[in-house]
């Protein structure tokens, strides 16, 4: 995969995820959701943190995690020309590109929204380049999530043992493009290891 196209994967995942979190900040509440399925739903949360709603503590918990991530990116971007530059397979330098791209949409985030934007809250929708001021310094940005796909929201058949007739959820949390693309990323290198990581013979 050449330098251009990965450039074109990487543009195009960001713009992607950059417009709809900026279409779900500046018209949405926290909480506010649409159904589009009974399992697919557009939910609007703010991340402080890491996937999974991991945080470390305090303000400094805060800048050592997105210091963190810019140390990742900038390791996974030498990865991305690493490979490119040693003409490696298709697959591993789409996947890198995936990777690189979701990585740098949550790091935009994390270190300009909160500069760019006003508070969201559940009363309120937050402004873009308010008058007053964003609503943290730069470095202490939120992530923007909006997607949720919960496959299985209902109640257990009573034949399970132990929680049968209980409620259960199946994949509740909420993401967004840039995770997607870290994910599809991952995924496809685990499903196509050796194509991506093929080993000379010889």
């Amino acid at each position: 995969m050449s330098l251009k196209k990965s450039i074109l994967v990487i543009i195009l995942v960001l713009l992607i995820d950059q417009i709809s979190k900026i279409y779900i900040k500046t018209n949405f509440a926290i909480q506010d959701e649409i159904e589009v399925f009974s399992w697919f739903r557009i939910v609007f949360v703010e991340n402080k943190g890491m996937a999974w709603g991991f945080e470390l503590p305090g303000n400094y918990g805060k800048l050592v995690l997105t210091l963190f991530r810019l140390v990742a990116i900038t390791g996974i971007g030498y990865w991305l020309y690493d490979s490119i530059k040693k003409n490696s397979s298709k697959i591993l330098t789409f996947c890198i590109s995936l990777i690189f791209a979701g990585a740098f949409g949550n790091i935009i985030d994390s270190i300009i929204y909160g500069v760019l934007f006003s508070a969201s809250t559940p009363n309120q929708i937050a402004e873009f380049m308010p008058e007053a001021g964003g609503y943290e310094s730069i470095f202490y940005g939120k992530v923007v999530d909006m997607i949720q796909f919960t496959l299985y929201n209902d109640t257990l058949p009573a034949w399970i043992p132990i929680w049968g007739g209980e409620h259960f959820s199946f994949f509740d949390p909420v993401f967004n493009i840039a995770d997607s693309a870290i994910s599809i990323g991952v995924f496809l290198l685990l499903v196509f290891n050796k194509k991506a990581f093929p080993k000379n013979i010889d």
